[in-house]
């Protein structure tokens, strides 16, 4: 399944499996840029996808090194002979990446923000002219735990290394705005996205 978010920014879905799917983000513009490069045994799908839309990517850019995100990278980045961007102290199986990048630092079109906790080098990626964010998995959409679409909630404890930390550090978002939040757990955020994050960050659960 392939879905345009909002212009020229895609959603390429590669498999389905028990209710989940794994996909990637392609940003459409003058350097084609891919975010995340699913598993390895997906790259097929992304190709098949990059074809069909007639699109040859320029740059990979990578949120945290879980394997639907980078396991692909190896194969891609060979491939498309791309340009590749990791964060640092992320390691990536048979690649060594072009460029290393941190909080704050310009990636093409995109601000890094370190968004910690699901894995520790975790990274979001804003699209400040666009107003998109890559959330990558510092949030999940809240489908994905049988909520409404439309929202976000934090990952299962079960996938982060340290779940309030992942908490807290939403925080490290809140200076950017967004209308379009991108997860690759369920469904995307595709209004108000940084007015939801930042009403979710500053819930206090306490009765006024």
């Amino acid at each position: 399944m392939r879905t345009e978010i909002t212009t020229d920014v895609y959603d390429l879905t590669l498999a389905e499996v028990n209710g989940g799917r794994y996909r990637v983000f392609l940003f459409d513009d003058e350097t084609p840029t891919l975010v995340d490069a699913g598993l390895e045994d997906t790259t097929d799908a992304v190709v098949e996808h990059l074809d069909e839309l007639g699109v040859e990517p320029e740059r990979l850019v990578v949120t945290h090194g879980d394997p639907d995100h980078a396991g692909g990278v190896a194969t891609l980045a060979d491939h498309y002979d791309l340009e590749t961007w990791v964060p640092d102290g992320v390691p990536v199986d048979g690649h060594d990446p072009d460029n290393r990048f941190g909080d704050g630092d310009a990636v093409g079109q995109f601000t890094a923000v370190h968004t910690p906790g699901h894995t520790p080098h975790h990274h979001s990626l804003v699209d400040g002219n666009r107003g998109v964010a890559v959330m990558g998995d510092a949030v999940f959409g809240a489908d994905a735990r049988g909520l409404p679409e439309g929202y976000f909630v934090l990952p299962p404890a079960y996938f982060s290394e340290d779940l309030g930390q992942a908490d807290a550090s939403l925080a490290n978002l809140l200076a950017y705005d967004f209308d379009v939040g991108l997860v690759f757990h369920g469904e995307s955020v595709t209004s108000d996205a940084s007015e939801k994050l930042d009403r979710f960050v500053n819930f206090s659960g306490k009765p006024a």
